[in-house]
């Protein structure tokens, strides 16, 4: 039976996450960098003790003003550095909470730079194993991030989107460009089908590209975010594949 991970990002105080949750195996948690709080990490933690979804960290730029997704002129030194800072935050009060961390997923422009950009992803990968060398480093599938993790050691997971648009490079779309938001709910449902059953895309010239998917995403600020994990929740049930959070054996 095909299995995947169902992610999203929540904690962001932008989403509907009681909502959400239900329908989801992982939530990446914002970690007070683009969004989140001391008060809406132990929230969102709670949540997810609450339904069994794996808990993992989200850590971003910080740039609250536009969202993480404005790329800023730091150094790999101090994007390390920021990883690290994040990363204990959310850590200290997982331990409080009695909640495992799981993984760790950057966050928007982070998280694209880090995709291409192989001294960023080793030194986000290197934070990650400096904190704690058991999580699970997510990242854009067949990317940098994935590489840099899997080279020194820890465990990676290759990202898929649901409702994002690819290039022919197998990079996002950029957002703003035409296509990178499917906002159609059985446009991202038939291109979730097809990355985790068929391990490919249709990217934006028509080309067919091999993906391995390992998890799959979902943005919790987008519109009828909620609405949008019932249904993808529901069509991969029903094709059979099982869906399992990070860390999850059988």
């Amino acid at each position: 039976m095909p299995r995947i991970d169902f992610n999203c990002d929540l904690g962001e105080g932008c989403g509907d996450d009681a909502a959400i949750m239900p329908w989801i195996s992982s939530a990446n948690i914002a970690c007070g960098g683009h969004a989140g709080d001391d008060a809406l990490i132990r929230t969102t933690l709670r949540l997810c003790m609450s339904h069994g979804v794996a808990a993992g960290a989200h850590p971003g730029y910080p740039d609250p003003e536009h969202f993480g997704r404005r790329e800023l002129e730091m150094s790999p030194q101090k994007i390390g550095e920021e990883i690290r800072a994040q990363l204990q935050r959310i850590a200290i009060i997982a331990d409080a909470e009695s909640v495992p961390l799981v993984h760790v997923k950057p966050h928007g422009a982070l998280y694209n730079r880090a995709a291409r950009d192989a001294e960023v992803a080793h030194a986000i990968a290197t934070a990650v194993r400096d904190v704690d060398p058991t999580l699970i480093l997510v990242g854009l599938s067949g990317s940098q991030s994935t590489r840099a993790g899997a080279a020194i050691g820890l465990r990676v997971a290759h990202e898929v989107f649901a409702e994002r648009g690819y290039a022919a490079d197998g990079t996002l779309l950029p957002r703003g460009v035409a296509g990178a938001v499917l906002d159609d709910s059985g446009e991202a449902v038939t291109q979730a089908l097809r990355l985790v059953r068929d391990g490919m895309v249709i990217a934006d010239n028509g080309a067919q590209l091999a993906l391995r998917a390992d998890t799959l995403c979902l943005h919790g600020d987008r519109d009828h975010a909620a609405a949008f994990a019932r249904a993808l929740r529901i069509a991969l049930e029903q094709a059979g594949i099982l869906i399992l959070g990070l860390g999850v054996t059988e």
